[in-house]
């Protein structure tokens, strides 16, 4: 015997990741934003406060953005830490025992966003089509 179900009216769109370069933008002008503000406060003398905030940017850009916007996201964000929250300031320069590490923290906190995002987004995949039990 065939029993019929009603679908649930109106399914949600599991929305698409942001363009690469949107997520690009966002990491620049975030990042320049943040170490703007950090300055301002004064607190670039720990760079590690400085570190941390660009990580949270990282991970909460990687959210909407694609996994291969991740290491550009960590190097644009590498790169405005390194210019400005470091001495010497205004020029790039590699420190062999600290810059791998922040160029890890900072890749590993965008992948980590991504791989939240895409998860929640598959869930809400998952789910958007329910049956209709007759109370809605």
């Amino acid at each position: 015997m065939v029993k019929w179900q009603y679908i649930a009216k109106g399914a949600r769109v599991v929305p698409e990741p942001v363009a690469t370069p949107f997520i690009w933008t966002g990491a620049c002008s975030g990042a320049f934003v943040m170490v703007t503000v950090l300055d301002l406060l004064g607190a670039l003398d720990r760079t590690e406060l400085a570190l941390t905030a660009l990580s949270v940017l990282a991970a909460l850009l990687g959210v909407r953005g694609r996994f291969a916007a991740a290491p550009g996201t960590a190097l644009l964000c590498w790169m405005l830490l390194n210019v400005f929250a470091t001495h010497p300031t205004g020029e790039i320069s590699w420190a062999g025992h600290r810059d791998p590490e922040w160029m890890a923290c900072l890749l590993a906190a965008a992948l980590i966003g991504t791989t939240a995002g895409r998860v929640v987004h598959a869930r809400a995949a998952y789910r958007r089509i329910s049956t209709y039990d007759g109370t809605g």
